[in-house]
């Protein structure tokens, strides 16, 4: 049976709805999940849930929390926080993964500092799969370095073509670079010294992408440092309820539009379900010895679930075995510089 650390006093609706999504994952996965937080508070929405004595439940009491607002490394001093004794449950081996709504930095440094990176792995990165109309399309890093050298891209582009093969099925896939032009030579320094070594790897890497091709689908892997990553990530999620809110009121605007909305709602039903974050649940630090999944902050009980299973079709998938594999036989000496 899986084991799973469960954050309950991370992200906006924490406790309640971080909680229901554990007794989710209890029942539909049959994961053993770790309730982690304010011991009172998580028993009393066991007991109105009725799932106070199930046996895949446990609250592990931690008095404290990390604020969204807090540094950080605030994480690694509260040591009695529900993110930091969730992290040590996975440290210890008494848990097989975390999964958290909570501050992101924060995550990312028990991620780091207390679950630690696999030996061949220089700096865990964030790695996310956005939709595109052909399938997914994975970028990384979005957000956990944001000052990297050309070895440590190097490695993300390896992180994410086994990310890409081994968890969302897609054979040799292909990778590229992101830059301002798709021509060899385009991009600032960090780019253009990075190049020549993902061509000197075995990896099937196409050259430059640009920033279309992210959602055409172009690439199933695009490489970029965690500060250009992130901005990537944020603006998308900001358009995507741009579009969304825009379309509502246009809708509102005429009777004609209103019918064609009813005609339309199967297929903006579909729409709606491919870039929902709760569909997908998390996004993993790719790298550290254990699955360590990071969801939104606004996550709810549903988002929490599939967070969990997502940790699970990592441990499943035996995916830090091949990734160290793939670290080891996919990049030559002379691209490690």
């Amino acid at each position: 049976m899986l084991k799973i650390a469960l954050d309950c006093m991370g992200g906006d609706y924490a406790p309640i709805e971080i909680v229901r999504g554990g007794i989710l994952a209890a029942k539909e996965l049959g994961y053993k999940v770790y309730l982690v937080g304010d011991q009172e508070e998580i028993e009393s929405i066991l007991k109105k849930s009725g799932e106070l004595n199930n046996p895949n439940l446990e609250v592990v009491h931690a008095p404290d929390k990390v604020e969204m607002n807090e540094p950080p490394s605030n994480v690694l001093r509260k040591k009695q926080s529900s993110l930091y004794v969730a992290g040590m449950l996975v440290r210890k081996g008494e848990a097989d993964g975390l999964v958290s709504a909570g501050n992101t930095g924060a995550v990312l440094a028990v991620g780091k500092f207390i679950v630690g990176a696999e030996e061949e792995v220089e700096r865990p990165a964030i790695g996310v799969a956005l939709p595109n109309p052909k399938g997914k399309t994975v970028l990384i890093d979005v957000g956990a370095n944001v000052d990297s050298k050309p070895r440590h891209l190097v490695q993300f582009a390896v992180m994410g073509h086994t990310y890409a093969e081994s968890i969302l099925g897609i054979k040799n896939p292909r990778v590229g670079i992101l830059s301002i032009g798709e021509e060899e030579g385009k991009g600032n320094e960090l780019v253009k010294e990075t190049y020549p070594l993902l061509k000197q790897t075995k990896l099937n890497f196409l050259g430059n992408a640009e920033g279309r091709d992210i959602y055409a689908g172009t690439f199933d892997v695009i490489v970029c440092d965690g500060f250009v990553g992130n901005v990537i990530l944020k603006a998308s999620e900001s358009l995507g309820l741009a579009v969304v809110q825009m379309i509502k009121e246009e809708i509102k605007k005429s009777w004609l539009a209103k019918l064609g909305a009813v005609l339309l709602m199967p297929a903006l039903n579909n729409f709606k379900k491919k870039a929902d974050f709760t569909e997908y649940g998390g996004i993993p630090l790719l790298g550290a010895k254990k699955p360590v999944i990071i969801t939104h902050g606004r996550a709810n009980a549903k988002a929490i679930k599939n967070a969990i299973k997502v940790a699970g079709e990592f441990l499943n998938t035996n995916f830090n075995d091949i990734l160290v594999k793939n670290l080891k036989t996919l990049i030559p000496e002379e691209a490690k510089v």
